[in-house]
């Protein structure tokens, strides 16, 4: 959201401009070796990193609050017209050439050394897919003050980056940022993670780039895309299951790094930042993470989801940040009163990490915020303050933009851009919130004083969401390795360490909670008739039961069409109570007290075990004129602990 002025003025043109071909990564460029330095500064932290509820945690269990900075560049920053090869086209006067910005002005410690004096214990670094695929040097003027990486590509540089960052003790989180290198946010050929490449592409330089780091085990994070948002014409959905469903391509290339590359990154999903053309009258707004509430994800590698959003005092909930041309009469976040900016914030974002025990219950990172150390307006100023001391008050996960900037062009002349947080001159002299001088030092040095929960953070159990609305939802690597188990049909499978504890009855969702009643070893069990139901155990008189056999419990589903097609089973690892109850829910709702998990399937009638029973079968009917989805479970006792 760095530009959404140009935003604004781009989703009222009626066409965009041409997008470059990228070619595909070039297996020439060489992973990096990885490093066994120690980390040498800043706190102590074991990686991997993994989530609990609504924090982040280390190898040891142990709270890591991500205190970021968003250190750009490699993402681009060309404006998109006139020459690239003047500053004058470029962001803010910087010609970044591809690379991280700051190395043509200050050595790489250095730089780590002010980063670290600003309190912050990691990195998010954005990259363009074009950086992949671009294999001509970057010129030696790019890197003047760092020239031992002369005569590398843009991605070598990045590498090198990456390896001083990760031996210096940051975690690195990895965004892609843009497809071409120009400068983000508007009608810029980067809306979408799929302008200008499939999401079969996009998910391929995934793999390629989290698999080129993952003996790094500090690069603990994959942000997958960046401020999706409108194109001329169309707008990204969440859910829909279309080429623009943002949420079910989060959902892909995430299940992809995790299974094909990586699976100790953390997977970071942003909501969608904007849809609609920005007119009164007409539908239009920033969606955020509401979305998440009814459609949240659930991936092959639990424990390991993290969303995001940004927040800019200019912009609003429906409001672009424009003015004049494509201006509405919006609220601008910076012309709420704090009480109103921290219901707001709570409202599109921050409720996902509040309420716990849901399915949707995940970290969230504020992973863009940010001011110009030039504002001077009251109203800026204080938006500024109130949304630092909001987000110290809820413990919240965060990420300034941007990090390193110029203080000065490329000709000695004041430049540069005055939003960075460490400014630096052509001779490497820094300013910026590092000195007092600058009045984003107090609201910043209270942010990134404040302790929040630190320490141990105990596990608790955690709530998965499964939906069929357009496709498989097949989390487990286990089942995924056995192959198809019910061909043609709609399947859903609870990632491997849960169980199956509810359904809609139409819809196709369905509900699962963490436990570890799998047996290590076995396979599942594939129920398309009432084999398993014992003589005279006819739980649901009338209606067609899949039971599970003795000793194994529901792990998955099917449908075709409405109906149910099979139920999946797996073994226990021990001997299963085999008494149970019947649990109705095809004429109303049917949950626990309290409904451990949330609204899972919102429109539809729902059943769900408690969270001391586990779900033995699955009944239903096909009578004339009734629905034929999931009307009743069977649910048992759980084994004592």
């Amino acid at each position: 959201m760095k530009s959404l002025i140009r935003a604004v003025l781009g989703a009222l043109v009626l066409l965009a401009g041409a997008l470059p071909t990228v070619a595909a990564p070039s297996p020439a460029l060489a992973a990096p070796t990885a490093s066994t330095a120690p980390a040498s500064a800043g706190e102590a932290w074991t990686p991997p990193l993994s989530t609990r509820g609504r924090y982040i945690v280390d190898a040891q269990g142990n709270r890591f609050r991500l205190r970021s900075g968003n250190w750009d560049g490699a993402q681009g920053s060309w404006n998109g017209s006139g020459d690239r090869n003047d500053p004058a086209t470029h962001h803010a006067g910087q010609n970044s050439y591809g690379i991280p910005i700051g190395l043509d002005r200050v050595p790489l410690p250095t730089l780590l050394a002010d980063f670290r004096a600003l309190g912050l214990n990691s990195i998010r670094l954005p990259f363009s897919n074009e950086m992949l695929r671009t294999t001509n040097p970057v010129p030696d003027a790019a890197v003047a003050a760092n020239p031992a990486l002369r005569g590398r590509t843009p991605l070598q540089v990045y590498d090198a980056v990456v390896a001083a960052l990760t031996d210096g003790g940051f975690a690195v989180i990895l965004n892609n940022h843009t497809g071409t290198t120009r400068w983000c946010c508007g009608l810029d050929g980067n809306e979408r993670w799929n302008s200008g490449r499939s999401t079969a592409q996009w998910a391929d330089d995934w793999v390629f780039l989290a698999r080129r780091y993952r003996d790094n085990p500090r690069v603990v994070g994959a942000d997958l895309y960046n401020e999706v948002r409108r194109d001329t014409f169309d707008d990204p959905n969440w859910g829909l299951g279309d080429g623009h469903d943002w949420q079910a391509a989060a959902q892909e290339a995430g299940d992809r790094i995790l299974s094909e590359a990586n699976p100790n990154l953390l997977i970071v999903v942003e909501g969608i930042n904007w849809t609609g053309i920005p007119l009164d009258g007409l539908p239009h707004g920033r969606p955020t993470l509401t979305p998440v509430r009814t459609l949240s994800h659930t991936l092959v590698v639990s424990n390991k989801l993290v969303y995001s959003a940004h927040f800019y005092g200019y912009t609003g909930p429906r409001h672009t940040g424009a003015t004049g041309l494509g201006e509405t009469h919006d609220a601008r976040y910076q012309d709420m009163s704090r009480a109103e900016l921290e219901q707001t914030l709570y409202g599109q974002a921050l409720y996902v990490s509040a309420e716990s025990g849901t399915h949707f219950t995940a970290p969230v990172w504020i992973s863009e915020f940010g001011i110009g150390a030039d504002e001077t307006g009251t109203a800026p100023r204080a938006w500024f303050q109130h949304l630092t001391g909001y987000l110290s008050a809820v413990d919240a996960d965060f990420a300034y933009w941007p990090l390193v900037g110029w203080s000065s062009t490329a000709q000695g002349t004041p430049g540069g851009d005055a939003w960075a947080m460490l400014r630096y001159d052509a001779s490497g002299l820094r300013s910026g919130v590092l000195d007092a001088a600058d009045w984003r030092t107090q609201p910043w040095s209270g942010l990134v004083a404040t302790a929040g929960r630190t320490g141990p953070v105990p596990a608790t159990p955690a709530w998965y969401q499964l939906a069929t609305d357009h496709r498989d939802h097949n989390a487990s690597l286990r089942t995924l390795a056995t192959g198809d188990w019910d061909s043609g049909a709609r399947k859903a499978v609870c990632p491997d360490g849960a169980r199956l504890a509810g359904l809609g009855h139409t819809g196709g969702r369905g509900l699962c909670s963490t436990s570890d009643l799998r047996a290590p070893t076995g396979g599942h069990t594939v129920v398309r008739d009432e084999a398993y139901v014992p003589p005279g155990g006819d739980w649901a008189s009338g209606y067609t039961k899949f039971q599970c056999p003795a000793d194994q419990f529901l792990i998955g589903y099917s449908l075709r069409g409405e109906r149910v097609s099979a139920a999946l089973c797996a073994p226990a690892r021990s001997a299963l109570p085999a008494a149970g109850r019947t649990l109705w829910f095809d004429r109303g709702d049917n949950r626990p007290p309290a409904a451990p998990g949330g609204e899972f399937a919102y429109g539809a009638y729902k059943g769900q075990c408690s969270p001391t029973e586990y779900a033995a079968g699955i009944a239903f009917t096909t009578r004339l004129a009734s629905r034929p989805g999931p009307a009743a479970l069977l649910c048992r006792p759980l084994p004592p602990a």
